[in-house]
């Protein structure tokens, strides 16, 4: 017996309300560190998700075995890449939002693209080149690059020098 249409549109509704439900944050996270926006005002953020969700819904039905989550989070990694490069016109350009105030903000757009597919999402160097189009040797330099700038963030002006009085007796 074939379903009706309007038990396959329900039924798919289902499907993608419970993948929302399980995936949303993550997500949404992951695309608040692209962007490296506040966590609290995160407007650009929930633009990628809203497209990435959107593009996700629209192939739902020929997805076939396929993960849903991988194909939302490619979608949000090549839609913030390609908005970066004709933002700024290149996606290794320097640090270019002088408003973020994330956790990543001195990294560069690259940088983040790279750190939070690897890092934050486990995605292995050859399939964020692949996606990315990039040698895998970059994205292991880009990688290592951006980690070091995290874990060695560059050290204020010094200190000024106060000169001790002497003392007197």
């Amino acid at each position: 017996m074939r379903e009706t249409r309007a038990v396959q549109e329900a039924r798919r509704a289902r499907e993608f309300e419970a993948f929302v439900a399980g995936a949303g944050g993550r997500l949404l996270h992951a695309a608040t560190l692209l962007t490296a926006e506040d966590p609290q005002a995160n407007p650009r953020a929930r633009r990628l998700l809203t497209l990435a969700l959107a593009h996700t819904y629209a192939c739902w039905d020929r997805l076939h075995g396929e993960d849903p989550y991988n194909r939302a989070r490619e979608y949000l990694a090549t839609r913030f890449a390609h908005g970066t490069w004709h933002r700024y016109g290149a996606l290794s350009l320097g640090r270019t939002r002088t408003h973020a105030t994330g956790p990543l903000a001195r990294l560069t757009a690259q940088e983040r693209l790279v750190l939070v597919l690897r890092l934050y999402e486990g995605v292995a160097e050859e399939q964020v080149a692949a996606l990315l189009g990039l040698p895998v040797e970059r994205v292991r330099t880009v990688c290592d690059r951006a980690t070091a700038t995290l874990l060695h963030p560059p050290r204020g002006p010094a200190p000024a020098r106060v000169r001790a009085k002497a003392a007197t007796s």
